[in-house]
């Protein structure tokens, strides 16, 4: 049938050595694919874990500008009403709305102990006329209306049975009406 190999001599015989048959080369091989296999898979799930986390720090992140976004919003509002009350004319108003008056001239106390001007009484200046008075609530002509009713029917009656004379509920009481513009209007606790 066939014959038998003759042995292969010199270069031949050295590289038949080096170089494994084809037979019991693919048992070896198997090993190696399936370690090369793991590494490809074991790599590629390692890169999606770590796009996967680095997407969701990207969202946080995105998160994390919008909410600095609105607090510097926020502050940059609250900071306006701050200045806007922080006006010398806005705090002269509301200084007067508390009842405060500017001071008169101080008196300074020198180094040495002596007291150097006359100190006097911070006193309200006069009221300065608006432009359109409106009335106060004690001398609305509605208000008295019930009050005067009764004595006008003659509840107060002299002994002859004529009515005492009275004032009349529409006209105000002049004392009465700067005592009610001098005043400070209410204010609310702590503000």
């Amino acid at each position: 049938m066939s014959k038998p190999a003759a042995p292969l001599k010199g270069r031949a015989a050295r590289l038949a050595r080096l170089m494994p048959s084809t037979g019991p080369s693919s048992a070896a091989r198997t090993p190696f694919v399936l370690l090369v296999v793991l590494l490809l898979g074991g790599g590629l799930i390692t890169l999606l874990l770590l796009n996967s986390a680095l997407n969701e720090g990207s969202f946080r992140l995105s998160e994390l500008k919008r909410d600095t976004t609105e607090l510097t919003d926020e502050q940059q509002a609250l900071q306006r009403d701050v200045d806007s009350r922080s006006q010398p004319d806005a705090l002269e108003k509301r200084a007067r709305e508390l009842g405060m008056v500017p001071g008169g001239n101080p008196a300074f106390l020198n180094p040495d102990g002596t007291v150097r001007g006359k100190p006097t009484e911070a006193t309200a200046p006069p009221p300065s006329p608006s432009p359109s008075p409106t009335p106060s609530p004690s001398a609305s002509p509605d208000a008295d209306a019930p009050a005067a009713g009764p004595s006008a029917s003659g509840a107060s009656a002299g002994p002859s049975g004529s009515p005492s004379p009275s004032v009349s509920a529409t006209t105000p009481d002049p004392a009465a009406a700067p005592s009610a513009e001098n005043s400070p209007p209410p204010t609310s606790p702590g503000r």
